[in-house]
């Protein structure tokens, strides 16, 4: 059964940083479309960053644009999301996503790609002092 799997939340004080590891099984991370989104109590589930098909290009939205890095490793068949310059308003669950059956190399911050795909159960992130 394919699945992923989300680690590397916790707790960090603003200007801080955090790797965020998403291990795929059942599938292979780049051979999809990966997206990482968060959800903030009593807000929607945003798209935050995503990476194309088969060394696609990377997309960022623009509150944490120049701050996060959003990578895989097909060797280790993982996505990772790298988050420095922490912010109080970054705090929410993170959840990653694959689409393996879309083939775009550019992707979207948007669900619908993944409607069909797979989403790990979320890590918390939370940025406080």
């Amino acid at each position: 059964q394919p699945q992923l799997v989300e680690s590397g939340g916790g707790l960090v004080q603003p200007g801080g940083s955090l790797r965020l590891s998403c291990a795929a099984s059942g599938f292979a991370v780049d051979y999809s479309v990966i997206g990482w989104f968060r959800q903030a109590p009593g807000k929607e589930r945003e798209g935050v960053s995503c990476i194309g098909f088969n060394g696609g290009s990377a997309n960022y939205a623009d509150s944490v644009k120049g701050r996060f890095t959003i990578s895989r490793d097909k060797d280790k068949n993982t996505a990772y999301l790298e988050m420095n310059s922490l912010k109080p308003e970054d705090t929410a669950v993170y959840y990653c996503a694959a689409a393996t059956r879309v083939w775009d190399t550019s992707c979207v911050l948007s669900k619908r790609p993944y409607e069909n795909g797979y989403w790990g159960q979320g890590t918390q992130v939370t940025v406080s002092s």
